[in-house]
């Protein structure tokens, strides 16, 4: 492991590891991800589905993905995230071989299954991913959140590349896809016991609560249960709704945009959908420094802003060139949405894992309605033009900025203090203090 920064030389060897095991694992699943969709117009070639009949496909395995979010927190409550993740992970790589077995058999049924176990083991995995990024964030002190969806994007741009590289090379759907299953599952399995930090050694008497009682069977879930109520939850879940529709939309719909829309090959579209990728990496590399001096709303409040206009220029471009430049925009604008909305929901330790399921829940609502609206819509006005009917729920997820501000958990302990950028200004707050009672709900 390379030596840490200075800022980043107190923290203790653990805290370093997980953070760079983490990083990886974030970037091995948008390699897995980007380098399935980069293939999508090959894969609706071979199997000679419509654009519609290929979302509803997509929305099949949105619905599982649904099915299996509204679970996901109390899962990862009553078994721990590592168990959740090696879970997840044996899923992936099943739903990935199948992804390229269906179109070399000639079989959608077996399509199908692989997307609804792909999108269910991405719901699965993405709670406690979530949750262990806040964990990270809250042990070093500074925003570093961005940085693990960077590492996601960063992974992207590969698979893509990937995806276009196996696409001008014709190699087999099943070739790719196969060592792309078996390559990620073993690293999976050597970085999550590692990834997952262990209850921090802090006493409880530190906390008040030295006579909690133990944490009983079930808690977990009605943790989960419980952050349905909560108001502010439900709106940042609808500003991530409009995230996910955005990032979402390009997954499912860039490639076939360009190929339909500009009557490219899939080669220069999986490139463009890069550029998207490399775009949004772009943000969330810069988002760091960027929540930090400017704050959490006004981040997202400009995000939403080039969000907005980018996919505007794309779907009305007179011309493939132009068309790049929106999705340049479009790609800086969707990197930060996700990143601020689940670290704002993540600040009480025992609750993150149920809140961070019901966020997750609204980015699989949003899954599930734009596959067969963007499809449907394609067949009478282009795929490109239809991307342009989520930009209403985007606008209104810019609107609700002001709701990921930071809170402090009502009534939560601290026990140390550390500074954040304010405005330029290094402003002390204090970070909660995780009991290892608290902790555990989480592992």
């Amino acid at each position: 492991m390379p030596s840490p920064r200075p800022r980043d030389a107190h923290l203790a060897p653990e805290v370093l590891r997980a953070r760079t095991l983490l990083l990886g694992l974030y970037a091995v699943l948008g390699l897995t991800v980007s380098s399935w969709l980069a293939r999508l117009p090959t894969v609706r070639s071979a199997l000679d589905l419509s654009t519609g009949e290929l979302g509803t496909i997509l929305l099949v395995g949105a619905v599982g993905s649904l099915v299996t979010v509204l679970t996901a927190g109390g899962v990862v409550g009553r078994f721990g995230s590592r168990r959740t993740l090696l879970t997840a992970a044996v899923m992936f790589s099943v739903a990935h071989l199948l992804l390229g077995l269906a179109p070399t058999i000639g079989s959608v049924p077996v399509l199908v299954v692989g997307v609804v176990l792909m999108s269910a083991s991405f719901a699965l995995g993405n709670v406690p991913m979530n949750v262990e990024t806040v964990v990270i964030e809250r042990r070093m002190g500074r925003t570093v959140v961005p940085q693990f969806h960077a590492a996601f994007s960063i992974g992207s741009v590969c698979g893509s590349a990937l995806g276009a590289l196996a696409s001008w090379s014709q190699v087999p759907l099943l070739v790719q896809f196969g060592v792309v299953s078996v390559g990620t599952l073993a690293w999976r399995f050597a970085a999550v016991p590692g990834a997952v930090l262990p209850a921090p050694p802090t006493p409880v008497a530190a906390a008040g609560l030295h006579d909690a009682p133990p944490a009983r069977r079930g808690a977990g879930l009605r943790s989960a249960l419980s952050a349905w109520r909560e108001r502010r939850t439900l709106l940042v879940g609808v500003i991530v709704m409009g995230a996910a529709l955005s990032e979402g939309s390009a997954n499912n719909w860039l490639a076939i945009s360009v190929v339909d829309g500009f009557d490219q090959p899939e080669a220069v579209a999986a490139a463009v959908f890069g550029v998207f990728v490399a775009a949004m990496t772009t943000s969330r590399l810069a988002g760091t420094y960027l929540i930090d001096r400017f704050g959490r709303v006004a981040v997202l409040a400009g995000s939403g802003a080039a969000g907005l206009a980018g996919l505007v220029l794309f779907g009305l471009a007179p011309s493939f060139p132009t068309s790049v430049l929106g999705v340049v925009a479009w790609g800086l604008g969707a990197g930060l949405a996700v990143p601020i909305g689940m670290a704002a929901v993540s600040a009480d330790p025992l609750r993150a894992a149920g809140r961070v399921a019901v966020v997750s829940a609204f980015a699989s609502v949003a899954s599930i309605t734009a596959p067969p609206l963007i499809g449907l819509a394609a067949e009478t006005m282009g795929a490109r033009h239809a991307l342009l009917l989520i930009t209403g729920v985007m606008l209104v997820g810019t609107l609700l900025a002001g709701t990921v501000r930071e809170e402090q958990p009502a009534g939560a302990p601290t026990a140390a203090r550390g500074t954040v950028s304010r405005g330029g200004r290094r402003t002390p707050v204090a970070t909660p203090v995780t009991t290892p009672e608290l902790s555990e709900a989480l592992r």
